[in-house]
């Protein structure tokens, strides 16, 4: 007979099994950790990439800096990441915990979007890991699609995939900035306002996005560590400093683009709202005066788009439907008086973006980060 101590222990050891497996850790053999990176679009992933938190781009107590060792990459939980924020000399401060949440997305909805495709499904919905909000997606197929032969289709579709998975991911990671912006708080703290377009955001969303296609296209190594090589390579072209230099960079902004000691209790000023609405890239904001960065000139990097789709006889449509608290106020400024139940990028970013603009300019100041992106939407709305 059993010993009663270990049926006692039995449900324990469930609870702490579960335990892990809801905290991150690969508890469940994945394929896709295991083949080469540029096949993980055919297995997918077993589920969706684990839930990470940013930092704030400064040195205050809270924050983890990180220099140009940044360690492995895992799409599940390892302790042999570093993450934090680092300063380079082309793109200021990066949140490297936001790039590799970027990084994870896309390469997820890469892959669902494939499988979506591959099974002529008329669209598919998602969300991020912390918000409540979801986006659906309608695609529209060309009229050949299921008769094109299987090798041909499949091409397409990873092409297709592609374009797609970057622009849901950054699409939506530029929708938690606007519902943040509007109160919501992802992990309940007194307050995520600061957080809402703080000057490395949208960036380093955007940086992962782009790490992730890049390593998807890596045939010799494995999914995590493609993320890695990426980002390192990603992290070297734009400068990547020892730590000594991101902390005396915060420092020379403090009292100016923000205030406070405590990561929880801080006012940043200073904001990015450029989300490439008007020239299709997103320009970083530098710290001026760092020494080991002189002349150092900023480095844009393009937005993700669907242009790819139209090539090949595909269209899809985006629908936001928001679920926080913050909903009614978010859909009254972008949908007006309208019985609007979701957002639509194309049409409501804009007005998003304009509302939250001038209420920067009235809080701090355009010089703030609203002058740039304002300028930005007179050229889109003049396009």
């Amino acid at each position: 007979m059993m010993d009663n101590r270990v049926w006692c222990r039995l449900p324990l050891l469930g609870f702490s099994l579960l335990a892990l497996e809801l905290a991150g850790c690969q508890m469940v053999p994945d394929k896709a950790m295991s083949r080469p990176a540029d096949q993980v679009i055919y297995t997918g992933f077993r589920r969706p990439p684990r839930v990470r938190y940013g930092a704030y781009p400064m040195a205050v107590l809270g924050t983890p800096l990180v220099g140009p060792n940044l360690g492995a990459h895992s799409y599940y939980f390892s302790l042999a990441e570093k993450d934090g924020v680092a300063y380079t000399c082309r793109a200021g401060h990066v949140d490297i915990i936001h790039v590799r949440i970027a990084a994870d997305w896309t390469a997820y909805l890469v892959a669902e979007t494939y499988r979506h495709l591959m099974n002529h499904d008329p669209g598919f919905s998602y969300r991020l890991a912390v918000d409540p909000s979801r986006g659906f997606v309608r695609l529209t197929y060309p009229a050949n699609w299921n008769r094109l032969p299987p090798t041909q289709r499949s091409a397409v579709a990873r092409e297709v995939a592609f374009a797609v998975g970057p622009y849901l991911t950054f699409t939506m990671a530029t929708w938690h900035e606007m519902v943040t912006w509007f109160g919501f708080r992802s992990a309940g703290l007194p307050s995520e306002f600061p957080s809402a377009f703080s000057w490395e955001d949208s960036y380093s969303n955007l940086l992962g996005t782009i790490v992730a296609v890049q390593a998807l296209q890596d045939s010799r190594h494995s999914y995590n560590q493609a993320v890695a090589i990426a980002i390192d390579k990603e992290m070297q072209k734009l400068g990547i400093q020892p730590v000594g230099v991101t902390k005396r960079a915060s420092e020379l902004i403090k009292n100016d683009w923000y205030t406070g000691n405590t990561v929880l209790f801080v006012d940043i000023k200073m904001r990015n709202f450029d989300i490439g609405l008007g020239d299709g890239y997103i320009t970083p904001t530098l710290v001026p005066g760092v020494g080991e960065c002189p002349d150092a000139e900023p480095l844009s990097y393009p937005v993700p788009t669907l242009d790819a789709l139209a090539e090949h006889g595909f269209a899809l449509s985006l629908e936001i439907e928001p679920h926080e608290w913050e909903r009614g106020k978010i859909l009254r400024v972008a949908c007006g008086d309208e019985s609007e139940k979701r957002v639509v990028p194309e049409l409501h970013f804009l007005r998003i973006m304009d509302y939250i603009c001038q209420k920067a300019a009235a809080k701090w100041g355009p010089q703030y980060g609203a002058a740039q992106q304002q300028q930005q939407q007179a050229l889109y709305t003049a396009k």
